[in-house]
């Protein structure tokens, strides 16, 4: 009898996990804004420290979730005020075997430290539109002289 209850402790462990995964992901996702986007946790080893997830934006906000967390949190934000892009790139070496092939990583500094994120090709477009937004009449910080063309 001991064995059976064992087996369903455990069901119902599984089972409560997976709930609390699911209803995570609902409330996080609840308002629009959502993409896929996986942000570089580490940086140790070339290559790694990959760590996927979905970002929501919310107002001058990028909030970073780990897909695989039961945090309701973020893990991370990033202000769009402190944000600017240093480069991008396509994912070299090991990095092509963690990420889907038709994904760009930017190199961005902020306020806190440098970090790099990655997401689709066709989704960079919109993160950058959002990035260099900016009320009428403000001039945006995140372009740099070099973008403007010669007059």
């Amino acid at each position: 009898m001991e064995i059976v209850e064992g087996i369903g402790i455990g069901v119902a462990v599984v089972v409560g996990a997976l709930l609390i995964l699911f209803v995570r992901r609902a409330l996080v996702t609840r308002s629009g804004g959502i993409i896929r986007l996986s942000v570089r946790t580490s940086t140790i080893l070339d290559g790694r420290g990959w760590a996927p997830g979905f970002g929501r934006f919310a107002g001058d906000e990028l909030r970073w979730y780990r897909m695989f967390s039961f945090a309701l949190r973020p893990r991370r934000t990033l202000s769009r005020k402190g944000l600017a892009v240093e480069r991008r790139r396509l994912p070299e070496g090991q990095e092509r075997f963690s990420m889907p092939a038709d994904w760009i990583i930017l190199r961005c500094t902020s306020h806190h430290a440098p970090v790099e994120i990655a997401m689709a090709r066709s989704t960079v477009t919109g993160f950058l539109s959002w990035l260099e937004a900016a009320p009428p009449g403000a001039a945006s910080p995140h372009l740099a002289a070099q973008d403007w063309p010669a007059a």
